[in-house]
């Protein structure tokens, strides 16, 4: 069993990288907004039950997966470094993947704001990502969430022995896949 823990800030490519690491691995993608796009028809973005209600769906999806027969699976989130419950959160994940015997991968992508807010509005991530419609919503998510957040590790932040950092600005998501693929031998 595998988990790629594919990371990084909103827009960065992290869905669209991990459908093309999908499409050449046998590993299966969950990206972070399966389950907040669930919710949100339900439940306000954000609220105390919608918050509480993705987790609790994300960590019944891992608790299975881990335990299948399955290759692997890709999972895609926007890591607040700043934040003490994200890394709890990152740390529990692992912790179910590797309690099955799983190997963690860590990859972190990086591409500047301009670059983002560009594929902010692609209709790839559009269509995925219905939350992400309300583009002037979405646009003003990434730049609001600058000020609050550290959503790239800083140098020799992430211990993990599988790690990987790859600046995707003018990268092809299917090159940042290859890469990926090459690297851990997946």
């Amino acid at each position: 069993m595998k988990l790629v823990l594919l990371f990084g800030p909103q827009a960065v490519g992290k869905m669209t990288v991990g459908h093309e690491l999908e499409k050449v691995t046998k590993l299966k993608l969950f990206h972070n907004h399966m389950t907040i796009d669930l919710v949100t028809p339900f439940f306000e973005y954000g609220s105390e039950d919608g918050r509480r209600l993705v987790h609790l769906f994300r960590s019944e999806i891992f608790q299975a997966f881990a335990k299948s027969d399955q290759y692997g699976m890709i999972f895609t989130y926007v890591w607040a470094f700043n934040y003490k419950e994200d890394w709890e959160f990152v740390e529990s994940i692992c912790q179910v993947f590797e309690k099955e015997g799983a190997e963690i991968y860590f990859v972190e992508l990086e591409s500047e704001l301009e670059t983002r807010l560009q594929r902010n509005i692609t209709p790839h991530r559009l269509d995925h990502k219905p939350s992400k419609r309300n583009i002037k919503w979405s646009e003003n998510d990434i730049k609001t969430s600058m000020e609050m957040y550290r959503m790239n590790s800083n140098e020799g932040e992430i211990k993990r022995e599988n790690y990987l950092r790859i600046n995707n600005e003018n990268l092809n998501p299917d090159e940042v896949a290859a890469q990926i693929k090459h690297t851990f031998n997946l």
